[in-house]
């Protein structure tokens, strides 16, 4: 375990990389001895940094959500970050690829949550009757620190979130079946990634009803109004300055951004 003037320093690393643009040595290097509780540890003392800044806490994400991804991690879990108010952005923006590191795109859909939601106990349907609206949504990930990467890595680095896009229709839960949203991802016009949602742990909503319940651990829920991204049902996309990208889910909308 990280001593508390430890997990500090490692949340102050990752600060630097951001306002520099220049990923830091790995936090599993410099520190070794740490462990997953270190890595959130990490990550609430970064976001208290941020907040303290002017951000505000918008909602989640949640990420490692394949069987696959967790094996190449050595999880048995997914993982989690926050998502802030700064980072959120709309159909059609056009986004500075500079304020990124190495930036890399994954289509998810986002929950917004109609009611507060708390564990433990939670489960799919509780999450259903919970949420207010369904949409698109694009994530952007990033990596603030050296690679390769541990996963106490990915943690403490607010799980690799960058930054979210929203777009396409607004749907209520219960419209269709949101596990076979299907889309596809293109990059300059040319298709490179399809997927559909029930690769998500079988189901979009299941891995928030894992959040609320880690959350409950720690003291925190979902808040009305929140957003929270599910998780990715695309393996992720490098992306660059000039880059047009468009994420087709079909009769659920489209979402279209260029990075400048």
């Amino acid at each position: 375990m990280m001593t508390e003037e430890e997990r500090r320093l490692g949340a102050e690393s990752i600060l630097k990389a951001e306002r520099e643009g220049k990923p830091v040595v790995q936090l599993s290097r410099t520190f070794p001895h740490m462990e997953i509780e270190d890595a959130y540890r990490v990550q609430d003392l970064w976001a208290q940094a941020r907040i303290a800044n002017g951000a505000r806490v918008a909602g989640h994400k949640i990420g490692l959500t394949s069987r696959a991804m967790q094996m190449a991690s050595k999880m048995t879990e997914p993982d989690y970050g926050r998502i802030l108010d700064d980072a959120l952005f709309n159909d059609g923006a056009q986004i500075p690829a500079a304020r990124f590191i190495k930036p890399r795109l994954e289509v998810e859909l986002a929950f917004v949550m109609g009611e507060d939601l708390e564990g433990p106990g939670v489960r799919i349907y509780d999450v259903m009757r919970a949420t207010e609206f369904v949409v698109p949504a694009l994530e952007i990930i990033d990596y603030r620190t050296e690679v390769p990467r541990a996963i106490v890595d990915t943690i403490a680095d607010n799980a690799a979130f960058a930054a979210i896009v929203v777009g396409g229709r607004v749907i209520r839960p219960m419209d269709i079946d949101i596990r076979w949203v299907g889309a596809t991802l293109s990059k300059n016009g040319i298709i490179e990634e399809s997927g559909v949602s029930a690769a998500i742990m079988g189901h979009p909503a299941a891995g928030i009803a894992w959040l609320v319940n880690k959350l409950s651990a720690v003291g925190a829920k979902l808040e009305k109004g929140q957003i929270v991204l599910a998780g990715s049902f695309t393996r992720p996309v490098d992306i660059a300055a000039g880059d047009v990208i468009t994420a087709d889910y079909g009769p659920v909308g489209a979402i279209s951004v260029s990075f400048t």
